[in-house]
């Protein structure tokens, strides 16, 4: 027997995350209004791959989802010990992301419910990020400030419930972890560049070069580190053709430094102005050790709680997604697919999600 709409007996809801770079798939169990716990994940990177280029190549990425996602989906089953059968449903990342990638999860998960008879619904890969600290071992409550800071989107939220999200800063050019990656670039490290950058940080001394912090000294709780990379650029070029290696190591430290100063100012100052005393902070940028470190030291003071994901659930993963799809399930606020048609928004933003629509 299976939950009726309110789904307030036990559940299982298998989801796939194909956005990008990642293939994810997992199962969550929920039982009633109990936060929903996860029973198995298995997740294929494609980094290795990318790496050759510098960065993501849309089309590998979706034929290598469509050679992962199948047996990933095999393998969650057999650790879990569920059958097909036995889900109660299916969720799949719906959007942002790259199109291809994206068409290969909503295909798949849909023809899967299909299948066995069950709902299929697409999931918001920001609303996975934003929920995914609720599997942690120690999850938030609501209300709170969430800092998204996941590949292309830096944004702050104030979060009254599932679905209930309100904006308060968004990026008016380059993401955070956009900065982190273009500046790697420009240092010659690897890809993916914001954890290289990181690592060479370690080295450096972030006092050497004076880096500026866009927007910080305004009332706004908006972004910009489009005039921080150019600021990088310009001292990049003045290394080259130098042998020593501290200079680069100095820069590192210096661009990350700068980074992780405006996203603890704006992170401070949504909790002031919200007067919230909880904050979260999810997506891959969220995983830096030196952001962790300062949002501690600074919530501290102001006697408030931060809240992280799991390191493991930091970058994109199967998990977060089928957390969110359960989560929506619980408060019946999921759009369910009924003849198992399905789309992808590579642009969703996810204000969009809100109910009643939040404004600004």
């Amino acid at each position: 027997m299976h939950c009726p709409a309110t789904y307030t007996c036990p559940m299982r809801v298998l989801a796939i995350e194909t956005s990008c770079d990642e293939t994810g798939v997992a199962i969550v169990e929920a039982n009633g209004d109990e936060t929903p716990r996860l029973v198995a994940q298995a997740l294929h990177s494609q980094v290795e791959m990318h790496s050759a280029y510098g960065g993501v190549v849309p089309e590998l990425a979706s034929r290598d989802h469509i050679r992962r996602v199948l047996p990933l989906a095999r393998a969650v089953l057999s650790e879990s010990g569920a059958s097909l059968a036995s889900l109660d449903a299916i969720g799949y990342t719906r959007g942002p992301g790259l199109a291809g990638a994206l068409l290969v999860g909503a295909g798949v998960a849909c023809s899967l419910a299909a299948a066995i008879g069950r709902p299929a619904f697409g999931v918001h890969h920001l609303e996975g990020h934003l929920l995914s600290p609720f599997l942690s071992a120690d999850p938030p409550r609501f209300p709170f400030v969430a800092l998204l800071v996941s590949g292309g989107h830096t944004q702050l939220l104030k979060v009254a419930n599932v679905g209930h999200y309100s904006l308060l800063g968004d990026t008016i050019d380059d993401a955070a972890g956009e900065a982190f990656d273009k500046s790697a670039k420009l240092l010659g490290l690897g890809y993916p560049g914001g954890p290289a950058l990181a690592r060479l940080a370690e080295f450096g001394d972030a006092s050497v070069f004076k880096l500026p912090r866009p927007l910080s000294q305004r009332d706004s709780l908006d972004f910009s580190f489009a005039g921080l990379k150019t600021a990088v650029r310009t001292h990049a070029l003045r290394l080259e053709g130098s042998n020593c290696e501290q200079p680069r190591a100095d820069l590192a430290a210096s661009t990350q430094e700068a980074i992780v100063d405006v996203l603890v100012r704006k992170s401070m100052a949504a909790l002031e102005r919200t007067g919230l005393k909880r904050l979260v902070v999810a997506g891959g940028v969220g995983a830096n050790a030196l952001l962790r470190s300062r949002l501690e030291v600074e919530c501290k003071k102001r006697q408030a709680r931060v809240h992280y994901p799991e390191l493991a659930l930091c970058t994109d993963n199967g998990a977060m997604i089928a957390l969110a799809a359960a989560m929506r399930m619980q408060r019946g606020i999921a759009q369910m697919s009924t003849d198992y048609s399905f789309d992808v928004l590579p642009r969703w933003p996810l204000t969009a999600l809100t109910e009643p629509a939040a404004a600004r």
